[in-house]
């Protein structure tokens, strides 16, 4: 099962590369790409990590810390008209999308090209061939249109459902793929889950208040407008349209919410092939996975059982005229927007400008550079890495992970509230976390993709293919404990439970995040804070269900754990509190696990700068004390603007608080804070009874 949509949703923002002169790899670095690229780059403005501009001076940080932090930010960065939101971290992908830009660029151009070069280079030209993409119109598609119309009954399209829904880029009834044994994280079992919904959630299929009910209509007209460009009449279009969302609506009603989702308990159900195979006996399943390039294997992972009943049951009642009209959607907006401008104008007027409020379609350049990142992210990756990483910040950030792991060492060790049996667990975990910092160390083969610079239709399908496939082949394989789930050149991180490691991609580590020519003050607030909350994920509600060898196994003693739940539900009936928009509250079941670890990352960043700097004398700068710089460096990576449609979407689907909460509802349970800012017991920034996990 492969989507374009879910590939591009998933991958994290690039960051600004500012640093634009070659560098020398740290010694057993990955080998640079073979022929230097010269990048012609416009100057890029330098942004400290803590940038005294952003502040609004006319706020009292103890009454509002968000607004005093990012004012002036806020006041000054409006949101660009092709982006649903505006953020720190936004604004740095946005402006090094000119630098990778300019990589591929010149890739596309040069004579004298290595293998990498040429297949970033190629996909790059085939995308940005507007022309030729308009001239194909939606030919590339109508292939598949006339092997879904060519069923004349229910049984024919069932005998066909493993190969269309292994060979057809889209999601068709479920997903499938590979994943970590819940068991033994040292193999790779295949896996079984939900799929198939063209809505972010399954919430907009079920909620009834006013907007979602204008959503569901608008999604509606959105389908049916497909059909119509299809050469479908407007009359059956809508009636087809309509058959669409009662199928997705009953997949929606039998699937977990994503609250429910965050128990590995009841997404991890170990069985065999056979026992799915009673669960869905419309699907051969053995065909469907042959199909897909998994070897053959019996045991998997099932997410969700309970859905499967509803997915036999869509399969074996719903009409054929309205399952042949599921395919031909599904097929349709997957493909749209590697097809003519009418089907990219359609597919981002409902799910960008409808949903997320973003008002004008990005540039196609803009759009292709981010697809090569998706699909040749490694490949592109060792361009960035050569000429944005040095060998200094990573021995520094490594550095700081060090001294932040220790720093939550000492913390566990004086937990009051943890027994010696659960703490010896807690430590073990810790110590064997693996930290991955900057790029991976041996980089990803794509000599088997085949890139045609004059098919772009063609090269998308192929890159949703080979990464399909790869997944598929790691069924029955030790796991490859090297591998990143994300590319270099990404703002963003994560902590990986069955991996058991924290990974930070050289993206991340730039300014205005991290700037090894600032004072540590400010690094240790805004990466230090990152690094400490990546951390933390390892012990949070799930993160804390996985064991040192990264297996689903319950390490802690009951009174440990209730112990547990009862802090965190401190953090739960705090954020409760916040409005993201309109009468829209957090879901902190939802966000609990990044609220901790934004509490437990800062503290134990602020811990860990404290003892680092111990025997420096520090002196304010820009007016601010070394404390207040650390908490201005913690809250201004937050700064942003989001529209009101991309809140809801953010209320419903997103485990992050919007930022305003991720600041000041953090710095309220952190007395050091208080005492930083001189803050009165009675100040809104100050809470008589904090939340404290770690």
């Amino acid at each position: 099962m492969r989507s374009l949509l879910q590939a591009l949703s998933a991958v994290a923002l690039v960051s600004s590369a500012l640093s634009i002169g070659a560098q020398t790899p740290a010694a057993g670095s990955p080998t640079a790409v073979a022929a230097t690229i010269q990048v012609p780059l416009e100057k890029l403005p330098y942004s400290p990590v803590l940038n005294v501009n952003n502040l609004d001076r006319s706020v009292d940080p103890c009454t509002d810390f968000y607004k005093f932090s990012c004012g002036g930010w806020i006041k000054n960065n409006p949101i660009p008209a092709d982006q649903s939101s505006w953020s720190v971290y936004g604004k740095l992908a946005y402006d090094n999308q000119q630098f990778l830009w300019g990589i591929l660029r010149d890739a596309a151009a040069m004579k004298d090209r290595d293998a990498t070069q040429q297949k970033i280079g190629d996909y790059f030209a085939a995308c940005i061939d507007e022309a030729a993409i308009d001239r194909r119109g939606d030919a590339p598609i109508r292939p598949v249109l006339a092997r879904i119309a060519a069923y004349r009954s229910r049984e024919a399209l069932l005998r066909d459902l493993p190969a269309f829904a292994a060979d057809v880029d889209g999601s068709f009834f479920f997903n499938a793929g590979s994943t970590q044994d819940p068991d033994d994280s040292d193999k790779v079992i295949a896996e079984q889950s939900a799929g198939g919904l063209g809505l972010p959630d399954r919430d907009y299929y079920l909620k009834t208040d006013a907007k979602s009910i204008e959503i569901r209509q608008k999604y509606v007209a959105y389908i049916a407008q497909l059909f119509v460009m299809a050469g479908e009449p407007a009359a059956s279009a809508k009636a087809d349209a309509d058959a669409v969302l009662k199928l997705e609506t009953a997949l929606a009603t039998a699937a977990l919410s994503r609250v429910d989702l965050r128990d590995p308990y009841k997404t991890f159900h170990k069985l065999t092939l056979a026992d799915l195979q009673k669960q869905i006996p419309a699907m051969d399943w053995t065909e469907f996975f042959r199909h897909s390039g998994a070897p053959a294997f019996t045991t998997m992972n099932i997410q969700q059982p309970a859905l499967n009943a509803a997915v036999q049951t869509v399969l074996t009642t719903t009409p054929l005229p309205a399952l042949q009209a599921y395919e031909r959607f599904h097929a349709l907006t997957e493909a749209a927007p590697a097809m003519s401008k009418p089907w990219q104008d359609a597919q981002f007027e409902f799910f960008s400008h409808t949903l997320r409020g973003t008002p004008t379609l990005a540039p196609k350049w803009r759009r292709c550079t981010r697809q090569v990142d998706a699909y040749l992210g490694e490949a592109l990756g060792q361009e960035f890495v050569r000429r944005t990483f040095s060998a200094d910040t990573k021995a520094k950030t490594v550095l700081m992970t060090k001294e932040i792991e220790d720093a939550m060492k000492l913390e566990i060790e004086q937990l009051d509230w943890m027994s010696p049996a659960t703490k010896a667990e807690a430590l073990r975990k810790l110590s064997t976390i693996r930290n991955k910092v900057g790029y991976p160390d041996h980089w990803r083969d794509y000599s088997a993709l085949k890139v045609d610079r004059d098919d772009y239709f063609g090269d998308w399908h192929r890159a949703v293919e080979f990464e399909s496939k790869r997944q598929f082949a790691k069924i029955g394989k030790p796991v490859d404990r090297n591998e990143w789930g994300m590319t270099p050149p990404t703002v963003n991180a994560y902590f990986d439970p069955q991996m058991n490691d924290i990974n930070f991609p050289a993206g991340v580590l730039q300014p205005p995040l991290y700037d090894p020519k600032e004072d540590d003050a400010v690094n240790y607030g805004n990466t230090g804070s990152t690094i400490g909350h990546e951390l933390t994920h390892g012990f949070d509600d799930q993160g804390r269900q996985f064991d040192s060898n990264g297996n689903l196994r319950d390490w802690w003693t009951k009174d440990d754990a209730k112990g547990f739940e009862d802090r965190i539900n401190c953090v739960r009936d705090q954020f409760a509190t916040y409005t993201v928009v309109d009468d829209i509250h957090i879901n902190s079941k939802l966000t609990s696990g990044e609220d901790v670890a934004d509490l437990g990352g800062t503290l134990l960043a602020y811990l860990a700068w404290r003892d680092a700097t111990k025997a420096e004398r520090l002196a304010p700068v820009d007016g601010f004390t070394p404390d207040q710089r650390f908490f201005l460096g913690f809250a201004q990576w937050a700064c942003e603007n989001q529209r009101p449609e991309q809140l809801r979407v953010h209320a419903a689907t997103d485990p992050h608080s919007p930022g305003e909460a991720r600041i000041n509802g953090i710095v309220t349970n952190l007395p050091q804070f208080a005492t930083a800012f001189s803050c009165p017991k009675t100040a809104p920034m100050v809470k008589a009874n904090v939340c404290k996990v770690w």
